[in-house]
Formats: C-alpha cells, sequence, structure tokens
C-alpha cells in the first residue's frame, strides 16, 4: 500500500494555514474561500501549533455562544492530535485516525511538519486504487 508522502508529494506545494491570533470569524472566511474544512495554526516561524476545523468552532464557539468575531483561533483549535510518520502506509494512518476518532492527521518527517492527510485524501486514494484495496 501506497505511503503516506506520497499523497502528500501530490497535493498543493501550500499549506491552508491561519496565525493562532486570527478571529475564529477570519478562520471561517478563509475556509469557505478555500473550500476546506479546517486550517492548519502556525506561528510566524511556520511552525506547526494545531488545527482549527469546523467541528471545533461549531463545538467551542458557536454552542458556547462564543463571539466569532471576539474569539482567537488559539482559543478553540485543536492541539493534542495523534499524527503520522511520512513514511507510515495509508493504511496505517487509516487505523489511527479510526482508534482516534479524527478526520486530519498532521503528518510529520524527523520532526519536521510536512501537511495533513484527510479522510478525503484516503477515499481518494481508496479509489484511486480500488483494485489493488479491494480486489
Amino acid at each position: 500500500m501506497e505511503k503516506i508522502n506520497e499523497i502528500l508529494a501530490r497535493q498543493l506545494p501550500h499549506f491552508r494555514s491561519i496565525s493562532p491570533k486570527s478571529s475564529v470569524s477570519d478562520a471561517l472566511c478563509r475556509m469557505s474561500t478555500q473550500n476546506t474544512d479546517y486550517l492548519i495554526v502556525m506561528d510566524e516561524k511556520e511552525q506547526f501549533l494545531g488545527l482549527i476545523t469546523e467541528q471545533d468552532v461549531a463545538r467551542k464557539a458557536l454552542f458556547m455562544n462564543r463571539s466569532l468575531d471576539d474569539t482567537n483561533v488559539r482559543e478553540i483549535m485543536s492541539t493534542k492530535l495523534p499524527f503520522a510518520d511520512a513514511g507510515d502506509t495509508v493504511e496505517q494512518c487509516m487505523n489511527v485516525m479510526k482508534k482516534h476518532h479524527v478526520k486530519h492527521l498532521p503528518v510529520f518527517q524527523h520532526f519536521k511538519f510536512m501537511g495533513i492527510v484527510s479522510t478525503d485524501d484516503i477515499l481518494d486514494e481508496a479509489i484511486t486504487r480500488r483494485v489493488a484495496i479491494f480486489d
């Protein structure tokens, strides 16, 4: 089965990122314009800090009646995330995602952030390779 670094190599070279100081409202606007359900939270030095997802916004801001303009990304982002190594297989990542009930998995190689693999990426891989996986 394919390695995660091969999937990352096919993705766009830039990250869908946002500053932890940005408002949640700005994060939602960026997610909408970039047609994505998550953003990577990175500091000024381009270091990975966590993720903010539509689910974070719903559960940690909207449900708690917090103002989206007055709440910073840092306040509701997810930081304690499982992760994958760039050399892991797609199957290994699927198992981690299932075990931890997550849809987005940060990928690192030698402690360097490489990108995010999502359930959509895994599904695309399965469809592309359906003969090898399902037969």
